[in-house]
């Protein structure tokens, strides 16, 4: 935890740097990059640094960190830790690296703060980081020996490659070598690393849309603003080797036999139809309510796998949204104010940044707990962190 020494410092200082620390990041990356140019092939996403998505993610994780730190003595962010060593863990990021970070990150914030910074603040701050990282550390050793095998990447045969919706594709992978498989739960992600035309390869994370075990079924949307989705859709073809990591993601279906609320938006729908394949496949008797999101009907990418679902599960209800009015939809965009929330419900939600924020909001104030409900994000993810 925080020490008494470091405390006062940080509560002091959380202001200015948490302030600063949008524009410390671009130049921590700028150093980071001209030293180790190398981080750029293979394991950082050049799309996200262009964007400026991958500074906001950092910033706003350091930042939530520290606050938590100083706001609830004696404890950590246990959802967000969790949630960044997934993601990490997914790219492959190993111990030595969280050094390299260290000496570059702390060599920018002592530029940037060169007026006012003094060898107590620096002292400080790095207690902050690095009670941080060894978290983080300690969470990813965890998750990769739980993996059935030892490698961080695996080659996978495209199977399949399918139109699903308009602008999507479905790809069907199976396995291209005896790796062993670790077995995929509901809801689960996985990378996958393509080479672009330049030379650079490049990795995106994608959700696990199908069925789960130790198959892999992944559907992708082509506009999605990255540069490895045009890669799959227009230079992948079925019968193409893949590198993929093992599966990766805490929000998972949880046991139990309460009720189960889907609530997604566009191509969000894959980890809930992940979800819903499950319960689907097992037979179960929970109460299931799907709620979708999209601008019209073409668009929905799993429409087919969704609704056929649901029409296997004696207890499961779907309600649509669609911003082109059609019969049997809601008008507009999706909101649960006319929706009746089963009560003691786990609500599972994936979708665009602003989309999960208000339905999450209206969740809460129909009556479900924060710790009912359960968020994928692939972006900056530290907007519920507080």
């Amino acid at each position: 935890m925080l020490s008494d020494k470091s405390f006062p410092v940080i509560e002091a200082t959380l202001p200015l740097v948490g302030s600063r620390i949008g524009h410390i990041t671009p130049k921590f990356y700028s150093r980071l990059f001209a030293a180790h140019p190398e981080l750029l092939d293979g394991l950082f996403s050049r799309s996200n640094q262009r964007s400026g998505t991958q500074q906001q993610a950092l910033a706003g994780s350091i930042a939530a960190f520290a606050s938590h730190l100083v706001s609830n003595p004696g404890t950590l962010p246990e959802t967000v830790l969790s949630r960044i060593a997934h993601r990490h863990a997914s790219l492959g990021i190993t111990e030595p690296q969280y050094q390299v970070v260290y000496e570059h990150l702390f060599a920018a914030i002592a530029e940037d703060l060169a007026e006012v910074i003094t060898p107590e603040i620096a002292e400080a701050w790095t207690e902050v980081y690095w009670l941080m990282a060894d978290a983080l550390i300690k969470l990813e050793k965890g998750l990769y020996a739980a993996q059935a095998n030892g490698k961080m990447w695996s080659p996978w045969k495209v199977a399949s490659k399918t139109p699903a919706g308009t602008g999507s594709m479905t790809f069907i992978l199976e396995p291209a070598d005896d790796t062993p498989i670790t077995a995929a739960l509901p809801g689960q992600y996985i990378s996958v690393k393509v080479t672009l035309p330049d030379g650079l390869r490049q990795v995106r994370q994608y959700s696990l849309s199908g069925d789960a075990g130790t198959s892999r079924s992944f559907t992708t949307k082509i506009d999605d603003g990255g540069e490895v989705s045009p890669v799959l859709h227009g230079t992948v073809g079925v019968g193409d080797v893949l590198e993929i990591s093992n599966p990766y993601g805490e929000i998972t279906l949880k046991d139990g036999d309460g009720p189960v609320v889907l609530a997604s938006a566009g191509i969000g729908c894959t980890p809930t139809a992940s979800i819903l394949r499950s319960l689907a496949d097992s037979g179960s008797s929970r109460q299931v309510l799907v709620l979708h999101a999209e601008s019209n009907l073409e668009s929905w990418a799993l429409r087919g796998q969704m609704t056929d679902d649901v029409e296997r599960l004696d207890a499961a209800e779907l309600q649509l949204w669609l911003e082109e009015p059609q019969a049997g939809a809601n008008a507009g965009f999706m909101s649960l104010r006319e929706v009746d929330l089963p009560t003691d419900a786990s609500l599972y939600l994936c979708g665009p940044l602003p989309f999960m924020k208000h339905i999450r909001n209206e969740a809460i104030n129909a009556g479900i707990p924060a710790t009912k409900i359960h968020y994928e994000v692939f972006g900056p993810d530290i907007w519920l962190a507080n």
